[in-house]
């Protein structure tokens, strides 16, 4: 059995933790919970024949008060770069988290998620900038913790980058 530690970065209040939440036990809850640190989990998943143990790091948010640490990611085969649909900002602050990752340890495989999609008539985040992203050659999704839309796909996605 395959292994593969992975984290989930981003700004403050994107819904990482969410997101964790409905990969590795399928719930949602509305009640915001702030992460501190860094929290691990672990989901097994089947990618064509082979079993895979996903140890899923959901580390703090980043925000103008605190930094992500990067030695979190230390050992990391992947990550999730997480944005908020409905914040444009925390795009940038996704862009800022790549910059730094891949300063520090080099091309690290990922996937970006734009979530809350289920919030689609407050999103600050257009098609043109989705196209961009895209162009830049990232793997970009849209996903919704609330619905599910996209979690279990980019999970897949990212744990293929990992074992290729």
């Amino acid at each position: 059995m395959i292994q593969k530690k992975v984290c989930l970065l981003g700004a403050f209040a994107v819904g990482k933790t969410s997101l964790v939440a409905r990969f590795v036990k399928s719930i949602y809850s509305d009640q915001y919970l702030t992460t501190v640190g860094v929290k691990v989990d672990k989901k097994s998943l089947r990618l064509d024949d082979q079993e895979i143990n996903l140890i899923v790091w959901d580390l703090a948010g980043e925000d103008e008060f605190q930094k992500v640490r990067m030695d979190y990611l230390r050992g990391a085969a992947g990550y999730l770069l997480v944005a908020d649909g409905t914040r444009g900002n925390t795009l940038e602050t996704a862009r800022m988290l790549e910059q730094r990752v891949t300063e520090t340890f080099g091309a690290i495989p990922f996937v970006c998620l734009l979530n809350k999609a289920d919030l689609t008539n407050e999103w600050e985040i257009d098609d043109q900038t989705f196209d961009g992203i895209r162009a830049q050659g990232w793997d970009v999704l849209k996903s919704s913790a609330k619905s599910g839309e996209g979690v279990e796909e980019a999970f897949q996605m990212l744990a293929r980058k990992v074992c290729s």
